[in-house]
């Protein structure tokens, strides 16, 4: 066989930086039907209003074809902004449309907010453990990432003390049912951490995909409502791939004018814009209360399979194990004893046709080996208990 060609050209210093997703090398993995996945951080299929999402996009076509199909202002689709900023103005915040920029999921928030915001050696405050895509998407553009502590109250709002803070372009933090811990901040925190940031000059940038996933506890406001109270610039970041569908690929990025015209400038650079077709769409489908309707249903598949989860781990994991228990969203964080580490954990889990996140990827400080993530969004309950049997079985061998 042919040796493979080379390419025929030298690659810049950030693509040689670039390093493959630790979950999307994993999802390879669980392709294969037999294996039972808590990997992936995928929404529920049952979740997603099929017939309602096909209908919207035949009536857009319908109606106003041609629009549709056609370019669109970069700052996107001006009733679905107006939508957005509404929302949350519903939620506490004081937003106007100008403040809302339309992006190709919240993935492509985070690669712009790198680009406005990140020069090399920036330091940037991140939860210690973080989000995995975040930390990848940031590491693009070679900042100095610093730790902020958490505990099972998730970040610590003193933690962040003027030395920690000094000279950072921005925190970025997941308030509600953290990707990957599951932990959420309670109000004394919320207010501490605006505050906190306000004293200090230090934006936060708000990450909340999960918000509306609640299915216990009380609802907290969010940082972006805060901050305003506290003279704290917050940038939130939101998405309709877990209310609606992640196919859909459709964000927002709520932030002050200044900031929003950086980004719409930098995502000019990028897309263009987002596809006009799917903001008509997705207006369509939003804009008369229909997730009010849906919410609660998707809600409930993961209040279920969530509920099953932790009883399966109450009767099948040996004691020195311990976990979250979340409110809402679709993630468990399990700690394990000192010793055990989880990445070779996994593949004996692997070998045994099941997979998970070992925790280590998601620290941008000193990893944590004896920690792992649980998904628990689209394994149906028969699954779940079987794949946490064979999970107890294993960490019975090592504990």
């Amino acid at each position: 066989m042919d040796k493979p060609l080379e390419p025929a050209c030298i690659f810049s210093e950030r693509a040689q930086q670039l390093t493959s997703s630790a979950i999307r090398e994993i999802l390879k993995v669980t392709e294969r039907p037999e294996v039972i996945s808590f990997a992936g951080g995928l929404p529920a299929p049952g979740g997603f209003p099929v017939e309602v999402v096909r209908a919207a996009f035949d009536k857009v076509l319908a109606t106003n074809g041609r629009a549709a199909l056609q370019y669109g202002p970069t700052e996107g689709y001006a009733p679905l902004r107006e939508w957005v900023a509404a929302d949350l103005t519903r939620a506490g915040a004081t937003v106007s449309a100008d403040q809302i920029l339309i992006v190709s999921g919240s993935q492509q928030a985070l690669d712009l907010l790198g680009k406005v915001l990140i020069d090399k050696d920036s330091k940037v405050l991140v939860e210690d453990p973080s989000y995995l895509g975040a930390l990848q998407s940031f590491s693009l553009y070679q900042p100095q990432f610093v730790p902020v502590p958490t505990d099972e109250g998730g970040l610590i709002p003193e933690a962040i003390t003027p030395e920690l803070a000094a000279g950072a372009r921005a925190l970025y933090a997941l308030p509600n049912f953290q990707n990957p811990t599951g932990r959420t901040l309670n109000l004394e925190r919320r207010k501490a951490l605006v505050a906190r940031a306000a004293a200090l000059a230090l934006p936060i940038i708000e990450d909340d995909p999960y918000g509306e996933l609640r299915y216990a506890g009380e609802p907290q406001p969010g940082l972006l409502a805060l901050g305003a109270k506290a003279g704290a610039t917050v940038i939130r970041l939101g998405t309709f791939s877990k209310v609606l569908a992640p196919g859909l690929r459709l964000g927002y990025i709520a932030a002050p004018q200044a900031i929003i015209q950086k980004l719409v400038q930098a995502k000019q650079a990028t897309d263009l814009h987002t596809p006009t077709l799917t903001q008509m769409a997705v207006y369509e489908i939003v804009k008369d209360g229909f997730l009010d309707e849906h919410l609660p249903a998707v809600r409930e598949i993961y209040r279920r399979q969530g509920r099953c989860m932790l009883e399966a781990m109450e009767r099948e994991f040996p004691a020195g194990v311990s976990w979250t228990q979340p409110e809402g969203g679709m993630f468990l964080w399990v700690t394990l004893p000192a010793h055990v580490d989880s990445s070779a954990l996994l593949a004996e889990a692997i070998a045994q046709n099941v997979a998970f996140v070992p925790g280590a990827p998601f620290y941008a400080g000193k990893p944590q080996a004896n920690t792992l993530r649980l998904s628990f969004a689209t394994v149906p309950e028969d699954r779940i208990k079987a794949g946490i049997a064979i999970l107890g079985k294993l960490l019975a061998t090592h504990v």
